[in-house]
């Protein structure tokens, strides 16, 4: 069996090299997660922005859902550029989990011992459930291109017609429907909050009067991305737009 015959301050400077490799290749992750988060950030509102255009009436919306098909045209052919669009934030969305997994990964093997009672230490009910919400989230994205998307799972699907379709993905009928998009919009609303005052660490934000500042932003965001999204379904449901 070998012996290590160097003294302590030679096998840690030996060391050193290993250590800053993965403390730089954390750093990377994190700004990589900053990076894809603030994207997708920015695609969410405007796609609420676009779903609130849905109070204009029928043929306002319909019109906007026309125009999204053309975008790019006449250089790209119909739908392209939402096919270009998707494709992008898969990318960013499969970056921002394997990211999310390598750090999850080397923060529990830093800790390798479990305590038998574990403080409640930082965030709050946000934090804490960042790895469940961020799950429910995936799962609805997926529910979301498969009924209004493709319209696989929408029980009007007409195609060209997106202010019929939702009326009828909302329906007083379905209120199961309504209730997963609200509980899926509200994880959405908790993994923004926490995430964007992550993002702010991340970037550079240390001192306690910008931390806060931080967190009155990230809060605000979040309610009203929360409010923006489920205004449409909600007004489905109690007949303000049908």
């Amino acid at each position: 069996m070998a012996v290590d015959t160097r003294t302590p301050k030679v096998a840690a400077a030996a060391a050193t090299p290993a250590r800053t490799s993965k403390r730089t290749s954390s750093v990377l992750l994190k700004i990589l997660m900053a990076g894809t988060g603030i994207l997708l950030v920015l695609f969410l509102f405007a796609h609420m922005i676009g779903n609130l255009k849905i109070f204009f009436g029928e043929e306002t919306f319909d019109h906007y859902g026309h125009w999204l098909r053309t975008i790019g045209s006449p250089a790209l052919p119909d739908e392209w550029f939402l096919w270009i669009q998707r494709g992008g934030l898969t990318l960013a969305i499969v970056a921002h989990i394997v990211a999310a997994t390598i750090l999850a990964r080397r923060a529990r093997a830093a800790r390798p011992v479990r305590y038998a009672h574990r403080p409640k230490v930082q965030a709050g009910y946000a934090a804490r459930t960042m790895r469940w919400g961020g799950v429910i989230v995936l799962l609805f994205i997926v529910y979301h291109i498969l009924d209004l998307t493709t319209l696989t799972l929408n029980p009007n699907a007409e195609s060209g017609k997106p202010y019929a379709n939702i009326v009828a993905d909302f329906a007083p009928g379905r209120w199961y429907v309504t209730l997963f998009y609200a509980i899926s919009i509200i994880a959405v609303g908790l993994h923004l909050r926490h995430g964007i005052w992550s993002a702010a660490r991340t970037l550079g934000q240390q001192t306690a009067r910008g931390q806060r500042i931080g967190q009155g932003i990230a809060l605000l965001l979040s309610l009203v991305l929360v409010v923006g999204y489920l205004a449409v379904p909600f007004a489905v449901l109690t007949g303000l737009v049908d």
